[in-house]
Parts: structure tokens; C-alpha cells; sequence
């Protein structure tokens, strides 16, 4: 017996080192560019960090500056905030809505759900931001069919006030991973609760709202996280449409972490502004979680 089980732990403790060699080059891959730079990042952020020269201690200043006298830091801050209020509940809202409606049976719904999908195949793709301010244009497709409707053209991108709105349009736009999901959760509802609260009288309104909706809140609550997080991230199209204007309205912390690291080359500096990044958006993040309790609803409680 003891000879079998030496032969059964050494055998076991094989597959083990070859188990460790199948993930060897994930856990590298992982440890120099994921979690060296996440380590690093940190003690760079209490550093005067140039690039061409060796980092220099620097505590809090980075931070200090930061809320302090930074105002073009705490402009940013309020722009991504209002792009993600902006964004977030009106991509979720465009989401379900499109799911409702293509959770139907008729004749080319599968064509119709493709086509819904695919504008979020090229999500925050440079193209996309491209063409995006392309449509925009003071001689755009835009204006021009508003010169066909008789009707004055809008400056979309010299404007403070509609630059970030047309830009969070391009966001919301963008709706079809979301939508995806939504649309397999609806598939998922009971059928059953259906023909059970119209036998009450309930109309299509009050059960949408009074069994579709508690049933896919672990869905909405998924969306909510991932949207957040990728909109308080947000870079490629306010870089590429407006690089941060009309005056600083479209400038959100992607891009003033972008400036301060790689056209000022202060790389503490913008190391200081992606932790916080991080404390905001892990801030925002469990704060979430914590109010889910209230509102979302699991098949097995």
C-alpha cells in the first residue's frame, strides 16, 4: 500500500509541475505586463518621474497638486463624470429596448439582430471616431439634412455645450454587447408568469415592469458594472474627435493622463492620476455592489 501511494504522489506531483509549465507563459505574461506595471505605477505616483531621468521621492505632492491646484484635473473629473451619467443609463436604456423589441418571433428578426450588433463590433475603434466626426461636421450629413428640413445647422464640435453630448451619442450609439445580453435574459424569463398576470388583467406595460424587469436585474446590475468602468475609462473618441475641446469641455481623465505621461512626459504625475482613476472607479464599483441587495433579484432567493 505504501509503495502505491508513493507511486500515486509522485505521479500526482508530475502533473502538477507540467500543469505549471501550460501556464507558465500566462503567469509571465501577467506578472511583466500586468502586474509589474499596476506595482510600479504606484511608487511612481509619489515620485517626480521624467522619463530621461531616475525618479525622485517625491511623498504626496503628485496628489497634493492634484486637488489642490490642478484645475485642469478637476475639469476633467467633471467631465467624465458627465459623460458617464450621460452614457451609461442612456446605452442601457437603448440596449433594452432594442432587446425588447427583437425578442420576437417574425420573419428576418436574426438579419435585424445582426445588423443591431454589428456598430458594436468596431467599438471604440478609431475608425468609428473618425467617421463619427465626419457625420458631425459643420458640412456633414447632419447639417446637411437639416438644411434639407429647412432647419439651421448645429455646430456640433466648436460648441462647449453639444460637443460632449454629441460624443456621448457616439457611446450610446454603441449598444449591442449590452443588447446581446438583454435579449438572452429576456429568452430566459418564464413564460409562464406571462400568461399568468394576463389571466389577472395585468397589460403589457405593468408586466414589463412587474416580471420582465426583476427578472433580468442580474443582467441590468452586469451591464451597470461593465458600462461604468469602460465609461469612466473613456479616451479614443474624445482624443481622436475633438483632442480634449472645444475649451476643455470633451477633456476627460483618459486624456489628461494621456497629456501629462506622454506629451509632458511627467510620468509620476500621471501616475498619480490613474490611481485615483482606480479609487473612483473600485469606489464607484462597490458601491454598486452593495446597493445590488436592494434591487436585484436571483432565481434562488
Amino acid at each position: 500500500m505504501k509503495a502505491k501511494t508513493k507511486v500515486r504522489t509522485s505521479a500526482y506531483r508530475k502533473r502538477d509541475y507540467q500543469a505549471f509549465l501550460y501556464l507558465l507563459p500566462w503567469i509571465l505574461g501577467f506578472s511583466l505586463l500586468q502586474l509589474y506595471p499596476f506595482i510600479s505605477s504606484l511608487f511612481y505616483s509619489f515620485t517626480d518621474y521624467q522619463i530621461t531621468s531616475k525618479p525622485v521621492w517625491a511623498g504626496l505632492k503628485n496628489y497634493i497638486n492634484l486637488f489642490t491646484t490642478d484645475s485642469e484635473f478637476t475639469n476633467s473629473l467633471k467631465v467624465t463624470i458627465t459623460y458617464t451619467l450621460y452614457t451609461v443609463p442612456g446605452k442601457l436604456i437603448m440596449a433594452l429596448a432594442v432587446a425588447v423589441f427583437l425578442n420576437r418571433n417574425i420573419k428576418g428578426i436574426n438579419l435585424i439582430r445582426t445588423l443591431y450588433y454589428i456598430p458594436s463590433l468596431f467599438g471604440g475603434s478609431v475608425a468609428t471616431a473618425i467617421l463619427w466626426k465626419l457625420l458631425f461636421l459643420d458640412n456633414g450629413v447632419i447639417n446637411a439634412l437639416l438644411t434639407t428640413l429647412h432647419l439651421p445647422n448645429i455646430q456640433f464640435w466648436g460648441n462647449p455645450k453639444t460637443a460632449l453630448p454629441t460624443i456621448c451619442a457616439l457611446e450610446i450609439w454603441q449598444f449591442g454587447s449590452s443588447m446581446v445580453m438583454f435579449l438572452a435574459a429576456l429568452k430566459n424569463v418564464p413564460t409562464d408568469l406571462y400568461e399568468a398576470a394576463a389571466i389577472d388583467g395585468a397589460k403589457p406595460v405593468q408586466q414589463f415592469f412587474r416580471i420582465t424587469i426583476p427578472q433580468i436585474t442580474p443582467i441590468i446590475f452586469f451591464n451597470l458594472i461593465n458600462q461604468t468602468i469602460t465609461a469612466l475609462q473613456n479616451f479614443t473618441s474624445a482624443f481622436v474627435i475633438t483632442n480634449g475641446g472645444p475649451m476643455k469641455s470633451t477633456y476627460v481623465l483618459g486624456m489628461k493622463l494621456y497629456k501629462e505621461g506622454f506629451s509632458y512626459f511627467k510620468m509620476g504625475y500621471a501616475s498619480a492620476i490613474s490611481w485615483v482613476m482606480f479609487v473612483i472607479i473600485m469606489v464607484v464599483t462597490l458601491i454598486l455592489f452593495r446597493s445590488s441587495s436592494m434591487w436585484v433579484h436571483y432565481a434562488d432567493e
